[in-house]
């Protein structure tokens, strides 16, 4: 079953973050079974010539290659969507007219306002009939749900046709709040309690990024609700893989 449909269905998916641009990492992480992979371009050094070696991996493992995107932007989406991403996230979606544009500039008219180029998605100009109907069926649009004004406007930015799945930056969140970092703070728990109820009112699937690789954590955000959800990233992975080993090994000397 494709990703969108996962989503349709509000079935659970699990993802992880890719931020290192060699393809053996991106490789490793799909074989390892997410069910989709983002490749951050707002947070990372990715520049486009490398997120599309990694969707090229990542196809070849079937694993949904959804781009991060810098910002709300129709000409930088347009170019991901090229590569062959599935989908995108969007960050500081912050309104219905936030994600109606996010949804546009996916989509060839007359659904939307996305130009037409013949490049890697289109089978290179030999298969563009058969990708406008991929796209059509397959495409993902996820609205980050990352400040304050979005917890305001959450039914509204629900409610906006194509909009697939949300998912919660809870940094980002907490800092429009004027509490950056600060994620248990009774106010930042309460903005996602929000998120969360209005994406079930919705029945839209959605979740939040659970930054550490910490399986505890993640199973409690599924328990509260929660089902498409973001587990760790990359770095963090490597990093407290890494560090507890090195405990570990140190601590039995």
């Amino acid at each position: 079953m494709q990703l969108k449909a996962k989503l349709a269905q509000s079935e659970l998916t699990i993802g992880s973050w890719i931020t290192l641009g060699h393809p053996a990492i991106a490789e490793i992480m799909a074989a390892a079974g997410f069910d989709w992979l983002v490749l951050d371009m707002e947070h990372s050094v990715l520049e486009l010539s490398e997120i599309q070696t990694i969707i090229q991996v990542l196809d070849k493992q079937r694993c949904p290659a959804i781009v991060r995107l810098t910002s709300n932007h129709p000409d930088q989406i347009k170019r991901v969507m090229d590569a062959g991403a599935t989908g995108v996230m969007v960050p500081m979606v912050k309104s219905a007219a936030d994600a109606h544009a996010a949804v546009q500039g996916v989509y060839y008219p007359p659904r939307g306002q996305r130009g037409v180029g013949l490049a890697r998605a289109q089978g290179y100009g030999a298969s563009f009939p058969e990708y406008q109907q991929w796209l059509a069926n397959n495409a993902v649009v996820v609205a980050m749900i990352e400040h304050v004004d979005a917890v305001h406007e959450i039914d509204a930015i629900l409610a906006v046709p194509g909009i697939d799945a949300y998912i919660i930056g809870p940094y980002d969140l907490s800092g429009s709040m004027g509490m950056p970092g600060e994620l248990n703070h009774p106010e930042v728990q309460a903005a996602i309690e929000t998120v969360l109820a209005a994406g079930q009112r919705a029945n839209k699937p959605g979740g939040i990024h659970v930054i550490e690789p910490d399986p505890e954590a993640l199973q409690q955000r599924i328990k509260a609700g929660f089902n498409f959800l973001g587990y760790a990233l990359d770095i963090r992975i490597l990093d407290s893989v890494c560090r507890n080993h090195m405990h570990n090994i140190r601590a039995a000397l």
